[in-house]
């Protein structure tokens, strides 16, 4: 069978997916609800609903991998809308006899104090945190059932070039480009891993390729050294030439923002993850493929010039 890579979802992961699949000159197909994407000449691009098997079906017919960056707009109604994406996700690379690589968060791992690692149980915590747990063991269930083959690639919360609905995103380096003080939610002192967009194609790819031993399980791509929110911002400040003004959203500020920002309304259950460490275990991944991800001397500096671009 020729070569077919199927990416689902063309946001900022789907696009360094495809960008790092072209790098190979790889036969690639993107995915979307509108048939339409932003993606260099020579990708086939289909319109599909992969909530419908039908229409799942069809959008993966062929592939000889499947990687799944689908994403929703906000935080709003997850409970809802991720098990249909997921089932429909499983359909077409079960119909495509292919592997399922899926672009996953550390969202199902709830509440801890020590730095997260694949073989953490799976909360109950919450609305978001508790439907990625759900969704986790609808993959893990296929993949014991023989049905298809599925490995989950884990990041923390990711930045870069492209990256809007994000920790630094518009609410803090989108607003600083434009002279506005960054929201940060919760504590920004506390140590933070986040993850570079192109490191995480980078892994995806990587685990894609790594033979059926690479399957069946979850891998947590590689993080520079963790650092504070503020002393990223600090850096990100440098590099937009702005005066960092930094506007900390604690509980009673969320809660009134929340009357008249539905997103903000929806994060604030994810305030565990800022009132702490947040700290993340990468070694299982780099002991198999690689450990050198991209360093924040790097990425900040492509970040901050894209958010002055636009």
């Amino acid at each position: 069978m020729a070569e077919l890579n199927v990416v689902l979802g063309v946001g900022p992961t789907g696009r360094a997916v495809v960008e790092r699949l072209l790098e190979g000159d790889r036969p690639t197909r993107v995915v979307t609800r509108s048939g339409k994407a932003n993606v260099p000449d020579g990708v086939q691009v289909v319109a599909a609903d992969i909530t419908d098997h039908a229409s799942a079906a069809r959008a993966c017919d062929g592939a000889t991998v499947v990687f799944g960056c689908v994403g929703l707009p906000g935080y709003d109604g997850w409970p809802e809308l991720w098990p249909p994406l997921m089932d429909g996700m499983l359909h077409g690379a079960e119909r495509a006899e292919a592997p399922f690589i899926f672009m996953d968060n550390l969202y199902m791992y709830g509440p801890v104090d020590v730095p997260r690692t694949e073989d953490m149980a799976l909360t109950d915590y919450g609305n978001k945190p508790a439907v990625r747990a759900k969704i986790t063991r609808m993959w893990q269930d296929a993949h014991a059932a023989g049905r298809v083959q599925v490995a989950a690639v884990r990041a923390s919360d990711f930045y870069g070039p492209g990256v809007t609905l994000a920790a630094l995103g518009d609410y803090t380096v989108g607003r600083m480009s434009r002279g506005k003080a960054a929201q940060v939610f919760g504590d920004p002192d506390q140590l933070h891993a986040f993850t570079y967009v192109p490191d995480i194609a980078r892994a995806l790819v990587s685990v894609a390729d790594g033979g059926d031993d690479a399957l069946g399980q979850a891998w947590h791509v590689p993080n520079a050294p963790t650092r504070t929110m503020r002393e990223l911002l600090v850096t990100f400040a440098g590099h937009l030439d702005v005066d960092l003004k930094v506007q900390a959203l604690r509980p009673p500020m969320m809660t009134l923002i929340g009357l008249f920002d539905k997103q903000v309304r929806e994060a604030k259950e994810m305030l565990y993850q800022w009132d702490r460490p947040f700290l993340v275990d990468h070694s299982k991944f780099g002991q198999r493929f690689w450990d050198d991800p991209t360093p924040f001397e790097v990425g900040i500096p492509a970040t901050a010039a894209w958010n002055k671009s636009r």
